[in-house]
């Protein structure tokens, strides 16, 4: 028995890569040392006074809460704080748990709740 002919037709050899035009001269040029050491240097350094550092004023998301329903799938719900909360449900039930839960950690949750009225140590 012989084998039969492959079904697809070979790839053409892709063609030898080329440097542009102008590459070689940029490989002349001496490089400073910060490429040397793999520093990215090429990128632009830009440097920013404390006000454009700090978050801009007004709401900033603290928490997430992500509920899927796939089709056919029980649901799937994870609930995140950026004080450390994390859970996840899965279930219909445990799902309304978990949004009820997150509902009441918006109340709770100690990144929410200001520190007025709170006398320093």
């Amino acid at each position: 028995m012989t084998n039969p002919p492959p079904t697809k037709s070979p790839l053409p050899a892709a063609p030898p890569a080329r440097p542009a035009d102008g590459a070689q001269d940029t490989l002349a040029v001496a490089r400073p040392k910060d490429d040397a050491e793999g520093v990215l240097s090429s990128l632009p350094f830009t440097v920013l006074t404390e006000e454009e550092a700090s978050t801009p004023p007004g709401p900033r998301p603290i928490g997430w809460l992500i509920v899927k329903t796939p089709y056919r799938r029980p649901p799937t719900a994870t609930s995140t704080c950026q004080c450390g909360r994390n859970l996840s449900a899965r279930g219909q039930a445990d799902v309304l748990d978990l949004i009820a839960a997150h509902d009441y950690h918006r109340t709770a949750c100690p990144l929410r709740t200001g520190q007025e009225g709170r006398n320093a140590a």
